[in-house]
């Protein structure tokens, strides 16, 4: 009764622990070429629990599972012309199925300020114990960092003024354990 009144209680849940990894890229990320997959990159986190973020991009679970991954992406269109970015979850290598969302930016506002999107989406898949996890996208019209116009993943510094706010990462996600298999 005393362990059931423990995990029962208004904060019972919090004596929990289940697989977890947030992680985020910062600064700008571009697609390889026009109409071609390029992974999503990570340099940094902010927990991780039961998984192992790779220096490859991937993310390596421990615990087989159903998971739920949540991502948000900065995408910017440079371009004067309205452009598409799809998205999709890759498990050991291979597309998941059902797991692609498709994004319309719109052109440019102006002249060297691009429109912005926040791509935002989530897809509950299973893995098991040692499978890995990565995500893609392709944009139709891929900018470089060398100044051709189309779509990029987008990011900011801190900033102090006209007010005070925290970095804007070109990619944000995580992953957490929904329920065992």
């Amino acid at each position: 009764d005393n362990f059931g009144i423990g995990l029962t209680g208004t904060v019972g849940g919090s004596f929990l622990y289940f697989p977890f990894i947030a992680a985020y890229y910062y600064p700008d990320q571009y697609a390889s070429a026009d109409n071609t997959p390029t992974q999503v990159l990570w340099n940094g986190s902010s927990g991780v629990s039961g998984f192992t973020l790779n220096s490859d991009n991937t993310a390596t679970v421990s615990q087989a599972g159903y998971y739920k991954i949540t991502y948000s992406l900065q995408f910017a269109n440079s371009d004067n012309a309205a452009h598409d970015a799809i998205v999709w979850l890759r498990i050991n290598g291979v597309d998941v199925a059902r797991s692609a969302t498709e994004f319309s930016l719109p052109a440019r506002k102006s002249a060297g300020v691009p429109s912005l999107l926040c791509a935002y989406s989530e897809a509950v898949f299973s893995m098991t114990a040692d499978d890995y996890v990565e995500l893609y996208w392709a944009t139709d019209q891929a900018a470089t960092s060398g100044g051709l116009l189309g779509v990029y993943m987008y990011a900011d510094p801190a900033q102090t003024v006209p007010y005070a706010r925290p970095a804007i990462p070109s990619a944000i996600g995580s992953i957490t354990f929904v329920s065992g298999t």
